[in-house]
């Protein structure tokens, strides 16, 4: 008789910097999409926020990638740059813990983004989906975002 509402939430920005397509980054695994739809951030700052409302679901040893799962039931993969694995933890401070209930506000990490790019690293951003095929996000080149509301999903 009565039909479950869907919520929807919102997907945030987890740090300031320039908006690009998933497809622009420059590795073939997030640019072809093999770990999920997403987007992606070049940076202008070191500190990363949860973009969702949710639960830190992992931590990866070498903290260059943070897993959450949002109110809803989504599963968001944040990874910090590209070949950062190869660092082993140097140039990252994660400043969460696993089964952490974060909000928009929850700082998750600060990356020292001169360290890595003394690596040779790129210090890019990945919001990825993992568990889905698709995603309504239509990214464009835009303006700095910082901590903005990007797109709202069920």
């Amino acid at each position: 008789m009565f039909s479950k509402l869907k919520k929807k939430k919102t997907i945030f920005s987890p740090m300031t910097g320039q908006l690009i397509p998933l497809a622009t980054v420059k590795d073939p695994v997030f640019s072809q999409g093999m770990m999920g739809p997403g987007f992606a951030i070049e940076p202008t700052s070191g500190e990363i926020y949860s973009p969702v409302e949710g639960t830190v679901t992992n931590i990866f040893p070498t903290k260059h990638a943070i897993s959450l799962k949002s109110k809803n039931g989504k599963e968001i993969l944040l990874h910090i740059g590209i070949d950062t694995v190869a660092l082993q933890g140097q140039g990252f401070d994660i400043l969460t813990k696993e089964n952490a209930k974060v909000t928009k506000e929850t700082l998750l990490a600060r990356v020292d983004r001169d360290y890595l790019k003394q690596q040779g690293k790129y210090d890019t951003l990945m919001v990825l989906f993992p568990e889905e095929q698709s995603l309504p996000i239509n990214v464009e080149v835009k303006e700095t975002v910082a901590q903005t509301a990007l797109f709202d999903f069920e």
